[in-house]
């Protein structure tokens, strides 16, 4: 997965704070603040659109583009990118659970329990 661009970041956050997908002219106006041309905006949609992170609806005119997966998929995507990349997994996870709050720590808990209880127990192949 590619990292995101300052300006991609920006288009981003724009589509995943909307339910329905935006024109590359609403998506302007949402980044107002940023003066961007349209040409600009539709260059950065093109862009995110070939790395996968946006969907273009051509049945509409203008086209309209939503982002592909959700933030939380994305971030939950960069995650698992970070972890396979760690010489040891759980020395990172032990290391980043040691950073969260008692607030997401008894969160954590109550869904690795929830997942714990509707999984079969890993083998002792998959243990360790």
């Amino acid at each position: 997965m590619e990292n995101l661009g300052e300006l991609e970041r920006g288009v981003m956050d724009a589509l995943w704070s909307q339910r329905e997908g935006l024109s590359a002219a609403a998506l302007r106006d949402a980044l107002a603040d940023r003066g961007l041309a349209l040409t600009t905006v539709h260059t950065v949609l093109t862009r995110l659109e070939k790395k996968g992170y946006v969907v273009r609806d051509r049945s509409t005119r203008p086209h309209l583009y939503s982002a592909a997966s959700s933030r939380e998929e994305h971030v939950s995507d960069l995650l698992s990118e970070v972890l396979d990349q760690a010489g040891d997994r759980r020395a990172v996870l032990a290391r980043f659970l040691g950073t969260v709050s008692l607030s997401d720590s008894a969160f954590l808990r109550g869904v690795l329990d929830s997942r714990l209880r509707h999984t079969d127990p890993p083998r002792h192949s998959e243990v360790g």
